[in-house]
């Protein structure tokens, strides 16, 4: 159980600095603004994606969160790397800029499981995946 936490807990501070620190740290630098136009999406596209980041990485790792809200907010994190994923590979081809966020996405994956893992130990009478 406690190998389960270290790694749910390492994850998930992990996509907290990347989704939520960093992007509300940097999101008014002129190469965050560049960025999303370079992409092709308006500056206020980058303004939302910033507030939703930050939103989804608060409910990750605020613990008293409800379950429900937890998998919305992995789940678009998903999305959002998968179309960062698209975005950068439509626009610059096949490189790092299209891989990176599919690391990333690996480490949420980690973060998914072992949360899954923790709650199920914790209450193994409730389906985690099926909470109202």
């Amino acid at each position: 159980m406690k190998t389960n936490k270290i790694l749910f807990w390492t994850a998930t501070i992990i996509i907290f600095l990347f989704e939520g620190v960093m992007p509300a740290l940097t999101s008014q630098t002129e190469l965050a603004k560049e960025s999303i136009r370079h992409l092709g999406y308006p500056d206020y596209f980058g303004v939302a994606l910033v507030v939703f980041k930050v939103l989804g990485a608060l409910i990750l790792i605020i613990p008293s969160i409800p379950k429900r809200l937890k998998e919305w907010a992995y789940a678009g994190f998903t999305f959002d790397f998968l179309f960062a994923c698209i975005s950068n590979w439509a626009v610059d081809g096949f490189g790092f800029n299209a891989v990176f966020p599919l690391i990333i996405l690996a480490i949420l994956m980690v973060s998914y499981r072992y949360y899954h893992k923790i709650t199920k130990a914790a209450n193994p009478e409730v389906d985690t995946a099926n909470v109202t």
